[in-house]
């Protein structure tokens, strides 16, 4: 589960923006892709699309070059992820504790001042469940479980605050095997999303207080720090942080393309594109892989003025727009829950059907988003042709929405 808004004077708040404060996926029940609606340009039978990364020789003068992927090994800290951590607490409670903070059975909100005891009460009453989330830490997570070994492939950065749910934090990332390195500080708590359940019902209410503190130049900047950005080959960071730290971002996107690395940035939410949208066009021409799903297409394609609403041409159009490394032509890949996921490349816009699960099967889609993106990753980072990564990211959906949060069993079973 990945909740996320701006809480600071002239960010976007109340209900009316709660939308966009959790990455949730349309239930994946029954599938019947729907017909595309234009024809996409296809690949030569039997061709790979992959991710470019190196150069090969331009045939014939003035040619554009085309690029050939070069195989690597996921070695520690190889993925990069930044964005804010928030504590999963799950706990199954009673109808008088929904009753007392005012919560619907399932809903999705930010802790208002009445909540304030919530948290804390609902560790001392019932029996809790602890997880590392927040929408860019699920996806790395996500990715490290695919990737199995070596551990700590994954590095994550983001906000806590020094206290008992920061320590807890501390501990669940390194039970997932990711090398998080958090800046710590003492003005405000760690970030926290509780999940009351009851009978098939989820309650999140989710604080995200240090999640918001990030800042650049207490702790990316810092060398030891920085040694493990200049370390990676795969960076992955939310849209939501966009209202934390922009300069953050632009600071990583900006070496990624310097270094020929592949630099991944998630839509995240509509309101990003709509009211975040000067830094994140600022960083658009560093992005090498663009994620989101339909509904933060639409806005995105709105915002940027498109005109068009065809999911495929807005996928195409985001794809050529400006870049800095013309080394990796950019990747888009949209995902829409139950429907086909459409990526397109330099070359064609192709649809992927997601796997099949069974309405009965599904217990939650919170966390599908991050999930899918963790599983591209997870393949991604060993620079496998990207049908394998959007084949990896559906499996790790279908996992996610079949388990009571962004959770998953011990070992995947992926071939």
């Amino acid at each position: 589960m990945g909740p996320r808004e701006a809480s600071a004077v002239g960010r976007p708040t109340g209900a009316r923006h709660l939308r966009f404060a959790f990455r949730t996926a349309r239930p994946a029940a029954r599938l019947a892709p729907e017909p595309a609606c234009q024809p996409a340009r296809s690949l030569q039978p039997g061709a790979t699309p992959r991710l470019p990364a190196r150069p090969m020789a331009a045939s014939g003068g003035g040619a554009p070059a085309r690029w050939a992927a070069s195989p690597q090994a996921a070695d520690e800290n190889t993925l990069f992820g930044m964005g804010n951590p928030l504590l999963d607490i799950c706990a199954v409670v009673d109808k008088d504790f929904l009753d007392k903070y005012g919560l619907k059975p399932n809903d999705q909100i930010l802790a208002e001042e009445k909540h304030k005891e919530l948290f804390e009460e609902l560790v001392k009453k019932f029996k809790v469940e602890y997880h590392a989330g927040g929408s860019t830490q699920n996806s790395v997570k996500v990715a490290q479980w695919m990737i199995q070994s070596p551990y700590k492939v994954a590095t994550f950065f983001g906000c806590i605050g020094t206290d008992k749910f920061g320590e807890i934090l501390k501990k669940k990332a390194e039970e997932a095997h990711v090398d998080a390195h958090y800046y710590e500080q003492s003005e405000e708590p760690t970030g926290t999303c509780a999940a009351c359940i009851t009978s098939d019902n989820r309650s999140l209410v989710a604080n995200l207080a240090a999640a918001n503190c990030y800042k650049k130049e207490k702790h990316l900047d810092l060398d030891k720090n920085w040694k493990l950005v200049e370390k990676a080959k795969v960076y992955y960071i939310a849209g939501f942080f966009l209202t934390v730290s922009p300069e953050s971002i632009l600071k990583v996107a900006t070496q990624a393309s310097a270094n020929n690395k592949i630099f991944s940035l998630n839509l995240s939410a509509p309101f990003i594109s709509q009211f975040y949208k000067e830094p994140m066009m600022k960083v658009m021409p560093y992005v090498d892989v663009l994620f989101g799903n339909e509904t933060e297409a639409a806005t995105f394609a709105r915002e940027q003025g498109f005109e068009t609403e065809d999911i495929r041409e807005i996928a195409r159009k985001a794809q050529a727009l400006p870049k800095v490394n013309l080394k990796r032509q950019r990747v888009v890949v949209f995902t829409q829950g139950k429907d086909d996921t459409i990526m397109a490349t330099d070359s064609e816009v192709r649809s992927f059907p997601v796997l099949i699960s069974d309405q009965s099967e599904i217990v939650d889609t919170n966390g599908a988003g991050d999930a899918f993106v963790g599983g591209f990753l997870s393949q991604l980072v060993y620079d496998h042709p990207l049908t394998e990564c959007i084949r990896a990211g559906h499996y790790a959906a279908s996992v996610i929405i079949k388990r009571s949060g962004c959770t998953f069993p011990e070992k995947p079973d992926f071939h």
